[in-house]
């Protein structure tokens, strides 16, 4: 089992890089075409120096905007969580909804009932 370990991680490195690339899009590529580098990453993926050439050269790695990292953001936005039966706009959205509901139903029943006395004058006129 031990001796498989290696493989897998060449594996695990050579599909995550290739991934990457395909995900990557074409402005923050660096050196040379995308396509290049897709074939690059699957013809040396084996031997690693197509995945480790693409982590390494192939893709601008930049800054977060503003400077921090998603969980510094996290860290700083205050959210506090609220019960969905606590939440006004939720409670809101469901007086609305079940507005709509209502007024559906009722121009369902009306259809029906439509529906129901031309059946009835129907049969009326047939038996006459």
């Amino acid at each position: 089992m031990l001796r498989y370990i290696p493989f897998l991680l060449v594996l695990a490195l050579w599909i995550y890089a290739f991934i990457d690339c395909l995900n990557t899009p074409e402005e923050e590529v660096r050196g040379l075409p995308k396509v290049i580098w897709v074939i690059i990453i699957l013809l040396f993926g084996e031997v690693l120096i197509g995945p480790i050439a693409w982590l390494v050269a192939g893709r601008n790695r930049r800054a977060p905007a503003g400077g921090s990292t998603p969980s510094e953001w996290h860290r700083n936005q205050r959210h506090t969580m609220t019960a969905p039966d606590d939440d006004p706009e939720f409670l809101q959205s469901l007086k609305s909804d079940n507005k709509k509901d209502e007024a559906l139903l009722k121009d369902w029943e009306a259809d029906l009932r439509r529906r129901e006395d031309e059946l009835k004058r129907r049969e009326d006129g047939d038996q006459s």
